[in-house]
């Protein structure tokens, strides 16, 4: 059965229930929901711990997609973590203030495509920074410049909303698609979009805040060039 993935329904979901259905040769742990984000996108995986009925945890450093069955979700212990058994209810805890400082991070990035409408061919998220790669055609790109305009953007206060199109709407607009090289999930047939008020609209299946006062204040702490056309562009949570 296919993990049932809460974090897309509520990204600020702390812990949840669950029951164990399988535990791989890896000790993959799949449950039948979660509220972990599964690596993705740019985005890593969440970590947390499960616990279980006699107060127990099992500490859980990573989540992924179950590489022989992308509908499952696979939780992976850290070393030497005693293993469920299928069937066993426990409790999903996700390290909260990790996952907080990604879905920020994340929303800033999204306003950093707004600020600098090129192309993107790459970017990651990490821990209260990230990065987007753009694609160009000159240089003379300003940090200062770059991060009063993406800081206007964030106090707008403007409210982070999700719905969701047919993989035929998206076919129909190709230009809702920012990214290059990290294309938006498919495959159950809908995809997810995300609006930040009237200043952005794309396709992401990451996990956002819901309103950009969330973010704070961002400085851009970086600008690199990686190539004749492209450069990366760093950002951090001030």
């Amino acid at each position: 059965m296919p993990t049932e993935l809460l974090f897309r329904q509520d990204a600020y979901l702390k812990e949840t229930p669950a029951t164990v259905e399988a535990v791989n040769e890896r000790g993959g742990i799949v449950l039948d929901r979660t509220i972990f984000y599964a690596t993705g996108g740019g985005q890593p995986g969440d970590a947390g711990h499960l616990r279980r009925a006699d107060g127990n945890l099992i500490a859980i450093g990573t989540t992924i997609y179950d590489p022989e069955d992308k509908s499952r979700v696979l939780h992976v212990p850290l070393e030497g973590q005693p293993a469920p058994a299928p069937g066993e209810a426990v409790t999903a805890i996700l390290d909260w203030e990790r996952r907080f400082k990604r879905m920020r991070i994340h929303t800033a990035l999204h306003l950093l495509s707004v600020v600098l409408p090129y192309p993107v061919t790459g970017g990651s998220i990490g821990d209260g920074d990230g990065r987007l790669d753009f694609d160009i055609p000159e240089g003379g790109l300003d940090k200062a410049e770059l991060a009063e305009k993406l800081n206007v953007l964030v106090a707008r206060n403007a409210d982070v909303t999700e719905r969701w199109i047919t993989d035929a709407e998206l076919d129909a607009n190709p230009g809702l698609v920012k990214t290059m090289s990290v294309k938006p999930p498919r495959g159950s047939g809908r995809v997810r979009l995300v609006a930040i008020g009237d200043i952005d609209l794309q396709p992401c299946g990451g996990t956002h805040v819901r309103n950009t006062a969330e973010i704070g204040l961002v400085a851009v702490t970086d600008i690199e060039k990686k190539g004749k056309q492209n450069r990366r562009v760093r950002i951090a949570l001030a």
